[in-house]
């Protein structure tokens, strides 16, 4: 093929461009408004109790933000390679870029990056997502590479995820991706109910339904890790391979899901041993409150003297003898 204004016509129009993803930024915005609204309220909040209510907040939006985050993120699995590599189809130019893999659980993101940028007269900066999700054609998605004349390294790797590919993976990430996005979403809304439970003070309904979160969350993991295995076909570039390991979505969804079983467990264990504690923690003991404020509004109890000043007849008052005239 034939130059034409310095590239390939192969490859019309400008570089693909990566649609930005809003859904981390709009679940990000919505919990750190309540956070902020609550922030704002924390002032009127008794000082014995604010510094627990505060962290129960923090606590229990932490769980929830992540546990709905990360079924949008795509680096449950991620990795990077550095190589040299070729950069167009029928072309025997090479250029040096960081390659990288990054595994959702709606899909496949394929990142290349020049490094420098800019080499051979263009931009090389691409970042593509091929999803697998219900709906979605991960094989159209490659097709449209194909036309769209997306680079040999983004190409090569998407290829190791089709259907088609004799790698092998693509129905085991898929399902897996399914069955663990369903998971989530059930602990979502035991997260949900455990929070209602604790609102109305059915701390040990609370606690239960808080460990079932946890339990949910560790087997979304489980089942996620069923399907990461070894390529049969390595991704190679030239003398180095491009391999993954477990991403940052999933480290904090471990974190997550371990910090919901140590609560609820310990507030399972809180509640049969010493409930009065688990009580305070909650801010639910205001019975020693409650005297106080009994107390500040009877009135005031007469002293011994006034006492016997009221009971004591007129005549004892001012007892003395009567002498006769």
């Amino acid at each position: 093929m034939t130059l034409w204004n310095g590239s390939y016509p192969f490859y019309p129009g400008a570089n693909a461009c990566f649609p930005f993803d809003t859904s981390r930024a709009v679940i990000v915005t919505v919990f750190l408004s309540m956070l902020a609204t609550s922030i704002i309220i924390l002032p009127g909040i008794p000082a014995r109790r604010r510094l627990l209510w505060f962290l129960r907040l923090v606590l229990g939006l932490f769980m929830g933000a992540v546990i709905l985050n990360v079924q949008f993120t795509r680096d449950w699995q991620s990795g990077w390679v550095q190589a040299n590599t070729s950069y167009k189809s029928f072309s025997p130019v090479q250029v040096s870029a960081d390659i990288g893999l990054h595994i959702g659980l709606a899909g496949v993101n394929v990142t290349l990056r020049g490094n420098p940028v800019e080499q051979i007269n263009e931009t090389i900066n691409y970042n593509e997502h091929f999803p697998w999700s219900f709906g979605a054609d991960y094989d159209h998605s490659y097709s449209q590479g194909l036309h769209k004349g997306l680079p040999s390294p983004i190409l090569y790797v998407a290829e190791k995820f089709s259907s088609q590919s004799p790698c092998g993976v693509h129905r085991q990430y898929r399902i897996a991706g399914h069955y663990v996005s369903l998971t989530l979403w059930l602990a979502f809304c035991t997260w949900l109910i455990s929070i209602l439970l604790f609102s109305m003070s059915i701390l040990l309904y609370g606690g239960q339904m808080l460990l079932l979160t946890g339990t949910l969350i560790l087997s979304s993991l489980l089942l996620f890790s069923t399907a990461r295995n070894t390529l049969r076909c390595p991704i190679q570039f030239g003398p180095v391979s491009l391999r993954t390991d477990y991403g940052e979505s999933f480290w904090l969804a471990l974190a997550t899901g371990l910090l919901c079983l140590l609560l609820g467990l310990a507030i399972i264990i809180l509640n049969s041993v010493q409930p009065q504690k688990l009580k305070l923690i909650f801010s639910l003991d205001k019975s020693n409150e409650e005297e106080q404020w009994d107390q500040s509004w009877l009135p005031a109890q007469p002293s011994c003297s006034a006492q016997g000043g009221f009971m004591v007849p007129l005549g004892e008052l001012c007892p003395g003898t009567a002498t006769q005239l």
